[in-house]
């Protein structure tokens, strides 16, 4: 099966709403991010593991990504592994682990609950987990009037911005971790939106982005808090990225059956 098609596949429950999210107009990142990694499933060849979704470590042995992406594995009989390289190949170092996707996922419009952890069976060592906000933080910085002119770095191991030709786009693929930079959009109970329009020099998400961090700040500003989780946006990654927040009722509710909060 090709990349094309696997990314297709492991994303098609998503495409009656909107697509999950990759990066678009971003850079490699390198070591930038040790502790973002990819969701892997042996998908179309017993012992070949490919990228399905990102995620991120937020203690040593749990790692954060979408609901979406575990239910689509626990449905399908596959197992979960996770690699913090910043390119996959078939030598990368992998850890095993068991899914936890929320229960609640799909089963309220009001809040999908899309959020699910990988415990994973060993603690990772040397690397840094990143942090999680504090209760209510973003409807605190609603209220102050800080959101606005807000930037937030997206990472993750999707596929990047689509390239128009004589058919239909074709999004690039590269089995490598990058990062983008957004600017606040708006905010809801649930959902942070992101722009990543890059007439307005913003970049953001795509296909294979969908369980990845955004990280309060950019550039100097940055810090290691993970503010939303990527889950979606528009079809073909122009305009916004949606992101389920962590800082709310719901999200907390299900995180700290796993790590403590702050």
């Amino acid at each position: 099966m090709s990349r094309k098609a696997l990314m297709l596949l492991c994303l098609a429950p998503l495409f009656a709403v909107s697509p999950a999210s990759a990066i678009t107009y971003g850079t490699p990142d390198g070591n930038g991010h040790p502790n973002v990694g990819s969701l892997l499933a042996e998908v179309s060849t017993p012992g070949l593991k490919e990228e399905v979704c990102t995620g991120t470590l937020i203690s040593p042995t749990v790692f954060l990504t979408a609901a979406h992406c575990t239910s689509y594995l626990e449905e399908n009989g596959l197992e979960a592994w996770v690699t913090f390289e910043s390119t996959i190949t078939p030598q990368s170092k992998v850890y095993h682990g068991i899914m936890h996707t929320n229960p609640g996922y799909n089963q309220a419009q009001s809040d999908p609950g899309d959020i699910a952890v990988v415990v994973l069976d060993k603690a990772v060592k040397g690397i840094t987990p990143a942090s999680l906000p504090s209760a209510g933080l973003f409807d605190r910085m609603a209220a102050n009037h800080t959101l606005n002119g807000t930037h937030f770095t997206a990472v993750g191991y999707g596929v990047h911005e689509p390239t128009p030709g004589g058919g239909p786009m074709t999004f690039p693929f590269t089995n490598d971790r990058w990062r983008s930079v957004s600017d606040f959009n708006a905010l809801n109970s649930v959902w942070l939106r992101l722009s990543q329009n890059s007439a307005n020099g913003n970049g953001g998400t795509c296909y294979g982005d969908s369980g990845g961090p955004n990280f309060l700040g950019a550039g100097a500003n940055e810090t290691s808090m993970i503010a939303a989780i990527t889950i979606t946006g528009d079809y073909f990654c122009f305009s916004t990225n949606v992101d389920y927040r962590l800082d709310t009722p719901q999200a907390r509710a299900f995180l700290q059956q796993f790590v403590l909060l702050p």
